[in-house]
């Protein structure tokens, strides 16, 4: 609990704003001054602070202020996220993305996804899970990627440790298969941690975000909502370098692109609206039914876990 009684004024917070926008492209509004002067009364409590305007000019000119604006930058994070959230969009990805792809990349054998803005991990581990269920063929390279711009949700994803809150739209089998019970709470199984790699990651950092890889599908849900106008093109710009060729990306259920960028191709299926980066010429990239597949393939080369 912050001991501090330090009021955050309107000037003052007007100027640590701009510092986490610059930093991190988040929006925050006037009304948010409160929550703001809430959440970071913590942080002048570590820094032995008295008000916020030594706390503008430790961000500003200490040396220890390129650090300290990831902490004030976290403290002002929501971190809401639990297992199978959004399940339409999670059925889309399961039962029509994920066997389209698997078809095209048949000749490389290879996936890559990444959860952007994963909070403390449900997300990535989730489409962990939905890969196994799915039976990606035998001697593929799959990696789920996951990253944050809090180095503390990260450390907790990579714990794979959560309680009852985070099951809450997680049906019970799913538990019994991918977790063990600890005195902790439920851990997640060395099956599903195996395709998990996680890493703290400012998404408006074009350099860092090109370490990635080239990727298959991202899943970027509720993020976007959170950010100035060119912190969001930017982000989409990379999201778009990153995907290869017909790869998807996921955004959340109040999120759009119609004002961002035209560069994707938006596509309509059966459970949700997604967008695609084009195929590059003569690339088949049709969304097919599973059993439409399974015939197309051959079902020998499916198995399931």
């Amino acid at each position: 609990m912050s001991l501090s009684s330090a009021i955050l004024a309107p000037e003052e917070f007007k100027l640590i704003r701009e510092l986490i926008l610059r930093y991190c492209g988040v929006v925050l509004g006037d009304e948010q001054r409160g929550f703001v002067e809430r959440r970071l009364r913590d942080r002048l409590d570590v820094l032995g602070l008295s008000d916020f305007r030594s706390y503008y000019r430790y961000l500003r000119f200490d040396p220890a202020g390129a650090h300290e604006i990831e902490d004030a930058a976290e403290s002002i994070t929501t971190h809401e996220t639990y297992f199978l959230r959004e399940e339409y969009q999670l059925k889309a990805f399961r039962y029509e993305v994920l066997p389209a792809l698997i078809e095209a990349r048949s000749s490389i054998r290879r996936l890559a996804l990444w959860s952007a803005g994963c909070s403390t991990g449900e997300e990535v581990y989730t489409l962990a899970m939905l890969l196994l269920e799915a039976g990606i063929p035998s001697g593929w390279d799959v990696r789920v990627f996951g990253s944050d711009l809090s180095r503390r949700v990260i450390a907790h994803a990579r714990r794979g440790v959560y309680g009852a809150t985070s099951f809450r739209a997680c049906p019970e089998r799913y538990r019994q298969q991918y977790f063990r019970s600890t005195p902790e709470g439920m851990e997640v199984s060395r099956e599903v941690r195996a395709l998990c790699h996680f890493g703290q990651l400012n998404l408006v950092d074009a350099a860092r975000v090109a370490l990635i890889g080239k990727l298959d599908v991202i899943f970027c849900r509720n993020v976007l909502i959170y950010l100035n106008d060119g912190a969001r093109m930017s982000v989409v710009e990379q999201f778009h370098r990153r995907l290869s060729p017909g790869g998807y990306l996921f955004l959340g259920h109040s999120e759009s692109l119609l004002s961002t960028t035209t560069a994707f191709e938006p596509v309509v299926l059966a459970n949700d609206l997604v967008y695609r980066r084009a195929p590059e010429v003569g690339e088949n990239h049709e969304i097919a039914t599973p059993q439409a597949l399974a015939t197309r393939i051959g079902g020998s080369k499916w198995r399931s876990r």
